[in-house]
């Protein structure tokens, strides 16, 4: 079998162009938009840059205080049971919204997966039709979401112990080498969360609509063409990253190429996903395309079985 890229790319391209510009209708443009932007909810489309102590010089003293901090943050809000309360609330509140994002999300990339299938602008219909699947896919994600938490936390956990222990072991400097072996970790740790996301969004949602199957069979039908292929699959996730990069080059240029005009309609998240469709339905039609090389099981673009009341055990 002959894995091809390039050409894949080229055909979600050119069903951007057929479906977005020929003819360019606006009404089309904001309801397709629409569902991208449920689609979008938890992909993490905004972003934000640092700054502030890049010409600080970390010493010692500098160390021992961020080691210190959790101890000190635990002791304030011990003196301040007020505020403790007020946090608490703010964790359960943020908690809830990610999960409402989370189940709208899920529901939204069905939707925005029918209409990239289809070529219409339909909000209503795919709502009610993948309800069962967006469930399925929403309690995956809730609790894959969770575990990636307590990964990451537990993992930084043993870093700020293990710096602990190694720094007032001699109370001489920070142990560098150290803690570039545990970034170079979580680099890695991070990349294979985000590889186990990008498989789910752009293969293992499109499976579920294939073959109309909950997200548990649908990752169990992907694996087996996954690990036949993993070196395809590699590529895939790096071409990905590569062409993400160079639509930002292109978005921010665009931008700046607006007087920075443009960069005012990308703060709105609905209207920055409905300017920013052509890119999201071109991404949506690669993935789509890459994945119908491997048969017609897995091409979205062949007709599709009718939607009965799917049995949804996970």
């Amino acid at each position: 079998m002959r894995i091809e890229y390039a050409e894949p790319l080229a055909k979600g391209y050119n069903r951007m162009k057929k479906a977005l510009f020929q003819p360019f209708d606006i009404k089309k443009w904001f309801v397709i938009g629409f569902t991208a932007f449920l689609a979008g909810l938890m992909d993490g489309n905004g972003g934000g840059g640092g700054g502030g102590r890049g010409n600080d010089h970390l010493d010692g003293d500098s160390f021992a205080d961020i080691l210190e901090a959790p101890y000190t943050a635990w002791n304030w809000l011990q003196d301040n049971p007020g505020w403790f309360m007020l946090i608490l609330f703010g964790i359960a509140l943020l908690f809830a919204i990610i999960v409402l994002f989370t189940w709208l999300s899920s529901r939204g990339k069905l939707m925005f997966l029918d209409n990239v299938v289809h070529d219409r602008a339909l909000i209503a219909q795919p709502w009610r039709e993948f309800g069962p699947l967006s469930t399925s896919l929403f309690i995956w994600r809730l609790f894959y979401g969770l575990f990636c938490f307590a990964v990451i936390i537990s993992f930084l956990m043993y870093v700020w112990r293990s710096a602990y222990g190694l720094y007032y072991d001699d109370f001489s400097d920070v142990p560098w080498a150290f803690l570039f072996r545990m970034g170079f970790l979580l680099l890695f740790l991070g990349l294979a969360l985000a590889y186990i996301n990008l498989l789910l969004n752009e293969f293992v949602v499109a499976i579920m609509y294939k073959q109309r199957i909950n997200v548990l069979q649908a990752w169990n039908r992907f694996l087996a063409i996954h690990w036949s292929h993993f070196g395809h699959f590699i590529l895939f996730a790096l071409l990905w990253f590569v062409i993400g990069i160079a639509a930002i080059i292109l978005v921010v240029a665009a931008g700046f190429m607006t007087c920075c005009a443009g960069f005012l309609l990308l703060i709105i998240p609905y209207i920055q996903s409905v300017v920013l469709l052509p890119v999201s339905f071109t991404f949506r039609s690669f993935s789509l395309e890459f994945l119908a090389q491997f048969g017609d099981e897995y091409n979205v673009f062949t007709e599709a079985p009718a939607i009965a009341t799917p049995r949804i055990a996970g």
